[in-house]
């Protein structure tokens, strides 16, 4: 790109040059010729006065009067009205051209090697005589070859400074347009990191701009898609163990002892699970394409719904679950799938890592629909960070809770741990609007 700008450039240059030079070159060599001519002609006037002078004296001319500061290579003659030198240096007979100016005009007569003025001189009123100046063509060749060789090393000149701007403005345009290859080819190796300098030209800034926000975007989908992987790990990880647990226990039941009913509550029990199971997962595809989001949620009966999934396990554990709702509590503003997902985290945390009852309590904190789940274990360590994604002093595998306070945000609310020890997390939900009616948690 860098040798197209600066050989395009230069092209441009010399044509202009050629093309503004050429009839320039032209123009100054007839403006020196006419110069020249000029010159004689002022020269040839001066003389044939100074003759006219004399023959008004005495009416012989012998000898032609000096001309200071004319060239030494100027020749001056005088010629009768026959066109017979009578003085000076010339040839012998006046050329044909130039006794025209015996009619009373300046006239010029050229010939191959000289220029030539002829100039008429008059005695009493009659043309008598005409004075002949020649100089040589080449002292006016040689000052037209010295102007065209200045115009020459000018356009030379020119065309280096050319050369050089276009060097520059060559390097200029093409050092942002590789980086930006250099950056798309970063993104193509999946370096989404990768971004555009600014070049402070707007066209190659729009371009890198545009290269930036798609690496942004594609970035933030990647990044999204890995969370969500990792989401949908950790909340399926639960069920999915008890799913497993509660089949590995049928089997080893013997054969003998096996009893219909047994294996009916066994299929019943895989069965809820299995509808968990789907309700997780819908619940994270539908927070994860954004839909769904806000809506009236009744708070109290998605914990009725909670404490069904969750009793069993934490009773199996010999530990009791318990529900306070408080009364006349507030429609909230928030989807259910994300607010079944937050108690999950939160639950399920008590259940792993707490001890003792846990116990739900939804109450009303004045702008607020407020939940706290709470338990009787040692709690949270001083020194951990547990809304930290993947924190190595989390005590788990750091993505539950920083998932649960993502979910939290996502709908206007916020997760708080409340108190480290005994463990109480809060989670606070906005009132719906008084036009929103009640719907059905999801």
């Amino acid at each position: 790109m860098r040798r197209r700008i600066i050989g395009s450039t230069v092209i441009a240059v010399v044509l202009a040059i050629a093309l503004f030079g050429a009839p320039l070159a032209v123009v100054v060599a007839r403006y020196l010729l006419d110069d020249e001519r000029t010159e004689l002609e002022r020269e040839a006037n001066v003389v044939a006065l100074m003759l006219a002078v004399e023959l008004a004296g005495d009416g012989t001319i012998t000898a032609l009067p000096d001309m200071p500061g004319s060239d030494p290579d100027t020749d001056f003659a005088f010629y009768d009205d026959f066109g017979r030198r009578v003085v000076g240096v010339g040839p012998e007979v006046l050329e044909h051209d130039v006794m025209e100016a015996l009619v009373g005009d300046i006239e010029p007569g050229d010939t191959a090697a000289d220029l030539v003025i002829g100039a008429p001189v008059a005695d009493d009123g009659t043309y008598v005589g005409v004075v002949r100046v020649a100089a040589p063509r080449t002292e006016a060749y040689l000052r037209i070859a010295f102007v065209w060789l200045l115009m020459a090393a000018l356009g030379v000149f020119a065309v280096g400074a050319a050369w050089l701007m276009a060097r520059r403005q060559g390097a200029r345009l093409a050092r942002p347009l590789e980086q930006l290859a250099h950056a798309a080819q970063r993104l193509g190796e999946g370096d989404f990191s990768a971004r555009s300098p600014t070049a402070g030209i707007a066209e190659i800034d729009g371009v890198g701009a545009a290269l930036d926000s798609t690496a942004q975007r594609i970035g933030d989908t990647l990044a999204r898609e890995r969370a969500f992987s990792a989401d949908t790990s950790h909340q399926l990880r639960t069920p999915l163990t008890g799913l497993r647990l509660g089949l590995e226990a049928a089997l080893d039941v013997p054969v003998e002892r096996r009893s219909v009913a047994g294996l009916s509550a066994v299929i019943a029990t895989a069965i809820t699970t299995t509808d968990r199971l789907e309700q997780i997962a819908d619940d994270l595809l539908t927070l994860a394409r954004d839909t769904n989001r806000g809506g009236a949620l009744l708070v109290g009966a998605l914990l009725e719904q909670a404490r069904t999934e969750w009793a069993d396990v934490l009773g199996a554990a010999g530990r009791p679950l318990r529900l306070v709702v408080a009364p006349d509590l507030p429609v909230a503003a928030a989807a259910g799938a994300a607010v079944r997902q937050v108690l999950a985290v939160l639950l399920d945390n008590a259940a792993r890592h707490g001890a003792g009852a846990v116990t739900v309590t939804a109450r009303d904190a004045d702008d607020a629909v407020a939940v706290d789940v709470e338990d009787e274990g040692p709690g949270v360590p001083d020194t951990a960070e547990p809304f930290v994604r993947r924190s190595r002093t989390a005590g788990g595998h750091g993505i539950g809770l920083p998932l649960a306070r993502s979910l939290a945000e996502a709908e206007g609310g916020r997760l708080l741990l409340g108190r480290r020890s005994p463990p109480r997390f809060t989670l606070l939900l906005p009132i719906a609007a008084e036009h929103l009616q009640p719907a059905e948690h999801r």
